[in-house]
């Protein structure tokens, strides 16, 4: 037997895959990867929380468990946002 045609997305976002070096995401068509060098909060974070995530406002993504808000833009051009601590 033959599956029919796969069905419609029900999520605008998807934690792809979990490594030693990093997270990727699929949101909205369009895959990223989020080195933990350049996004640190993820490296120790249970995947459980990793999982959690949202998509607000179509461009701003909100891991609440974690307390993580990232905008589309800074996975884009990561250049462009440097991490700051204080």
């Amino acid at each position: 037997m033959k599956s029919s045609h796969t069905g419609a997305r029900t999520s605008n976002i998807e934690v792809l895959n979990v490594s030693l070096s990093g997270i990727w995401l699929l949101v909205k068509d369009t895959e990223y990867f989020l080195p933990y060098k350049e996004f640190p909060w993820f490296k120790d974070a249970r995947i459980t929380d990793v999982h959690h995530v949202q998509l607000l406002r179509d461009h701003h993504l909100r891991w609440d468990k974690l307390d993580v808000d990232l905008e589309l833009d800074s996975l884009k051009h990561v250049e462009q946002y440097p991490l700051k601590y204080r």
